[in-house]
């Protein structure tokens, strides 16, 4: 259940029984022919699919993140490390004073990744695209595959007008964090794979990551 779909006194009612809340981790930065929000889409909408069924709330997700490498294209702003981790720290903090005791923090976005500092038992850092079960749907289909690729071109990432090349991308190697070193090296923001997949196959990636999100949150 969203937080944006609840008022304070529903919520204080989840409390008399559960503690567990999500928040959902992503970044604005290039996708390539994807919406430049695809990290945040994807982030929220996999922990509200995965924690609709278990009754857990889910804030709104955190659309900026460290990103720095992508600075060289348009509409990718960047959060230093220590902004981010202070950031997401003292929202925990304050969600912990207000009786929440076990957060799971689903994130979609790689550069969000050192936020596990400040994991512990109960602030779970869980990448939902890097489990070794959707890991294993995706490599079957295209070991390639990589950002803004066709592994976060879903239905919800897509933009009304926009035609995807219907090709195959060789990987490109990140051999630089420097932004315009990455922007002459990937070109147009995928790093290899298809740029596209039947909606059946990525019907196959989502379903496996909501179900290890969703066991996550239950073993939370």
């Amino acid at each position: 259940m969203k937080i944006a779909d609840l008022n304070w006194m529903e919520l204080e009612e989840y409390l008399r029984h559960d503690d567990r809340i999500v928040l959902p981790l992503g970044s604005t930065e290039q996708h390539g022919y994807l919406s430049l929000a695809t990290d945040a889409i994807l982030a929220e909408r996999m922990a509200i699919d995965s924690a609709e069924p278990v009754g857990v709330p889910v804030l709104p997700v955190l659309a900026y993140g460290m990103t720095p490498a992508f600075a060289a294209y348009p509409g990718s702003p960047s959060i230093k490390l220590d902004t981010y981790l202070a950031f997401v720290g003292e929202l925990i903090d304050s969600l912990r004073g207000q009786g929440f005791k076990r957060f799971l923090l689903v994130n979609g976005h790689g550069g969000n990744k050192p936020v596990k500092a400040i994991a512990s038992p109960s602030v779970v850092l869980h990448s939902w695209w890097e489990t070794p079960r959707v890991l294993a749907v995706v490599h079957a289909i295209d070991p390639d595959a990589n950002h803004a690729s066709w592994m976060e071109n879903f239905p919800w990432t897509r933009l009304a007008g926009v035609v995807v090349p219907n090709t195959h991308k060789p990987a490109t190697p990140r051999t630089s964090d420097e932004p315009k070193e990455v922007r002459a090296t990937a070109g147009d923001g995928s790093f290899g794979g298809w740029y596209s997949r039947p909606d059946e196959e990525m019907t196959r990636v989502w379903q496996a990551g909501i179900e290890d999100t969703r066991e996550m949150l239950v073993n939370l």
